[in-house]
């Protein structure tokens, strides 16, 4: 059971991701009367995006904590880097890249480093899904 919730955190991180970096906001750009508008919902929705990676890797690194008593170990040392690693990048996208994207603080630069590091979180969500995809690693006796 406690493996099967590690993946579902694990999928639904990395499905949210691809779903607004693949479809949602290419799908604003094509839709919304004028690129300002189309920026402005993105933004509040990669600000849900953060908040949505937190709490799904919050979850992970509780779950994958090892416990004794089922026998199961932290497969887990590279997931967790993973985890970690996304966690940090969603942060970083929020509460330093947003804001500069915000202000059209050079935008070209800030909105390549962001679009850089959403696709590094994904790399990072994807990674997190593959290592957990496996078979639970149990301890040896």
């Amino acid at each position: 059971m406690r493996h099967r919730l590690l993946f579902l955190a694990a999928a639904l991180w990395w499905g949210s991701l691809t779903a607004l970096g693949a479809w949602i906001v290419p799908l604003l750009f094509i839709n919304l009367p004028t690129p300002a508008l189309a920026g402005g919902m993105a933004a509040k929705l990669f600000t849900a995006q953060t908040w949505a990676a937190l709490v799904c890797g919050l979850c992970l690194l509780l779950f994958l904590r090892p416990n004794q008593a089922l026998g199961l170990v932290a497969p887990l040392y590279p997931a967790t880097i993973l985890i970690v690693s996304g966690m940090l990048l969603a942060l970083l996208v929020e509460f330093a890249v947003a804001p500069r994207i915000a202000l059209r603080e050079n935008l070209r630069l800030w909105h390549s480093l962001g679009s850089g590091m959403l696709l590094l979180q994904w790399l990072c969500a994807a990674g997190t899904v593959w290592v957990l995809s496996g078979p639970p690693v149990r301890a040896q006796v």
